[in-house]
């Protein structure tokens, strides 16, 4: 077996059920429109699921839930108001940063709640839970800048790797840097790609200033502290290190 088939296995072992995914969303879809009522703009797929970089270890499907620019309640309200209603309708949610996380039918699911800008269609104001503030950002042009990518693979085996390691990385923060770190490098060679981008990893991601490209003032590498930072730094270092591909990703 080749490096590059190793990985092209463990990528494998860790597909998600898109359809069980799917189905699974599909099913809270009534729900969600009806907390949400008038103020609904649009529902969507958003995320790791929409870019095609899901993995069954983490999330398996993302949903955006665009409401409309008039809602009057603030975005912490919009949030809290969705935490509850997810646990009114025993989901067991998860108040994540700017998602609530619920598990169904097996299934792990991100509900990620937006208010649009007004005047614009894509652009949408988040909720950060993380430091009680807010943020602005395009989730669209997020998923077509990492789906244009060509890097999925790639990201998919850095994610899967960030798992089974247990490190926080927040998973478009770990895109954008999986993306800047190969780039002008062949997309032929998946398990050297791998092996470059945690080397990358581990060597700028202290230092490395990392933009939202939907807005230059969301500084996306400010999702770590620098105690985080080092954590998943110097463990990418040690898995570069290791000799057999079994102990870097299994």
């Amino acid at each position: 077996m080749t490096q590059d088939e190793y990985v092209e296995g463990v990528l494998q072992k860790y597909a998600t059920n898109k359809l069980a995914a799917q189905k699974a969303a599909e099913s809270i879809a009534a729900s969600i429109q009806a907390w949400a009522g008038s103020q609904l703009s649009k529902l969507s797929y958003s995320g790791s699921f929409a870019k095609e970089t899901t993995n069954s270890l983490s999330t398996d499907v993302d949903l955006f839930i665009s409401l409309k620019s008039s809602t009057k309640e603030t975005l912490k309200e919009v949030y809290e108001s969705l935490y509850k209603w997810a646990r009114s309708n025993g989901w067991s949610p998860i108040r994540q940063n700017v998602s609530i996380g619920i598990t169904l039918s097996g299934m792990k699911i991100d509900l990620v709640p937006g208010k649009k800008q007004t005047g614009y269609q894509n652009v949408h104001s988040l909720y950060k839970r993380k430091t009680g503030s807010w943020t602005q950002t395009n989730v669209k042009l997020h998923v077509d800048t990492v789906t244009s990518s060509g890097r999925t693979k790639e990201i998919r085996a850095i994610k899967i790797w960030r798992d089974l390691h247990g490190l926080s990385f927040p998973s478009f923060y770990l895109e954008l840097m999986v993306i800047e770190g190969l780039k002008g490098r062949s997309i032929s060679n998946l398990a050297a790609n791998v092996l470059h981008a945690l080397d990358y990893i581990g060597t700028n991601l202290a230092t490395k200033r990392i933009v939202d490209p939907a807005n230059t003032n969301n500084i996306i590498s400010d999702d770590l502290s620098a105690t985080e930072k080092g954590n998943v730094a110097r463990k990418a270092k040690t898995s570069t290190a290791k000799q057999y591909w079994k102990e870097i990703i299994w």
